[in-house]
């Protein structure tokens, strides 16, 4: 899922070297912090976070797939 999401933001934003995803995993639920250079970080939540949220639907769709639930948070 990490890997997923990394290419996913680094399609998105100005300064693909600078995004990082953190994965870690909590009563059975895969968590990740999407964390980007600060003037990316208006490209990937989106107007009214639109892109996060497109984001976090492809996630659990793919998390579905494969039997796991995912959540994501853009971080500062």
């Amino acid at each position: 899922m990490r890997e997923l999401l990394e290419a996913l933001a680094r399609e998105l934003v100005e300064e693909p070297g600078r995004v990082r995803v953190e994965e870690w995993t909590e009563d059975g639920v895969v968590h990740l912090d999407l964390e980007v250079a600060p003037d990316d970080r208006g490209r990937v939540i989106g107007r009214q976070g639109r892109t996060a949220d497109a984001l976090r639907t492809l996630l659990e769709a793919v998390g579905r797939r494969r039997g796991i639930e995912c959540d994501m948070e853009v971080v500062d």
